[in-house]
C-alpha cells in the first residue's frame, strides 16, 4: 500500500486565501460596472425618447449615446420593449419625486396657492424649451398609447399618482375646491390642460415660437383665474403683440 503525503505551507495557504478575496471583489466590481452600464443605457434612452420619442430610437443609436456597441444592448435587456418599460417607470417615479419636492416647498408671499405656483412654473418657456428635464407625463405621452402593456402601467401609474399629490393640495384649500367636484375631480381638470397646454405648444415651438408662447400664455392666465389668482395679463398681451408682428413680416 503506498501513501501520499501533502505538505501545504502558511505561505501557500495565505496565497490562495488571497486568491479568493480577490476573486470576490473582482465579481464584485463587476457586478457594480454592470449595474452602471445598465444605468447608462436607461439615462441615454430617457434622453432621446423625450427629445424624439420612442419609434424614433433605433438601438444602434441609442447604445453610441450611451457608450456601447449594439450588441451588449441584450446583456441588459430582454427587448426594446423591456427597456421602454423600464424608462417609462423609472421616469415617473422620478417625475413624481420632482413635483413632491416642489410642491412641498414654502409658499412665497407672491404665489396665491401652491397650485398657482405650479400652473406658474409648469407652465413657463423655460420649463417648456427643458425637454431632458421637464414633466414626464407631457413628453412622453404621446408614445404611451403605442407602448407594450408594462409601459402603459407605468405610464398610468405615474400619472395615477401625480393626480393624488395634486389633488392632496386641492383638499387642503378651500379656494381651490370646486362646488360639484371632488378635490381628484379637481385636481385632474386642472392639470389636463396644463398638460395639453403644455403639449399643444411644444408641437409648433419649431416653426412658429410667437404662437407656441401665445398658447401657454392664455392657458396659464385661464388656469390662474380657475384658483383664484390673478392672471399675468402683461404677458398674455405682449405674446399677442409679438404674434401680430410674425404674421405681418
Amino acid at each position: 500500500m503506498s501513501m501520499s503525503i501533502v505538505i501545504v505551507s502558511p505561505l501557500a495557504v495565505w496565497y490562495c486565501q488571497f486568491q479568493f478575496r480577490d476573486e470576490r471583489v473582482v465579481m464584485g466590481v463587476s457586478k457594480r460596472q454592470t449595474a452602471r452600464n445598465r444605468q447608462s443605457i436607461i439615462d441615454a434612452a430617457t434622453r432621446l425618447f423625450r427629445q424624439r420619442g420612442v419609434d424614433g430610437v433605433g438601438l444602434n443609436e441609442l447604445m453610441r449615446e450611451a457608450g456601447f456597441t449594439q450588441g451588449g444592448f441584450y446583456n441588459h435587456f430582454a427587448s426594446k420593449d423591456a427597456l421602454v418599460a423600464e424608462v417609462m417607470t423609472t421616469a415617473m417615479i422620478g417625475a413624481n419625486a420632482k413635483l413632491l419636492e416642489s410642491l412641498g416647498k414654502p409658499l412665497e408671499a407672491h404665489h396665491g396657492s401652491r397650485f398657482a405656483r405650479q400652473i406658474k412654473t409648469y407652465l413657463s418657456a423655460s420649463h417648456r424649451d427643458d425637454i431632458e428635464n421637464s414633466c414626464a407625463v407631457a413628453c412622453l405621452a404621446p408614445d404611451a398609447r403605442r407602448m407594450s402593456g408594462a409601459a402603459q402601467t407605468g405610464y398610468a401609474r405615474g400619472l395615477d399618482r401625480a393626480l393624488d399629490q395634486l389633488a392632496s393640495i386641492v383638499e387642503d384649500d378651500p379656494a381651490l375646491r370646486a362646488a360639484e367636484e371632488s378635490p381628484r375631480e379637481r385636481a385632474i381638470a386642472l392639470y389636463a390642460q396644463m398638460v395639453g397646454a403644455l403639449m399643444l405648444s411644444r408641437a409648433v415651438l419649431a416653426t412658429d415660437r410667437a404662437l407656441a408662447n401665445e398658447i401657454i400664455a392664455a392657458a396659464r392666465n385661464d388656469l390662474l383665474r380657475a384658483v383664484s389668482e390673478e392672471p399675468e395679463v402683461a404677458t398674455a398681451v405682449n405674446d399677442k403683440l409679438d404674434r401680430r408682428r410674425s404674421r405681418s413680416h
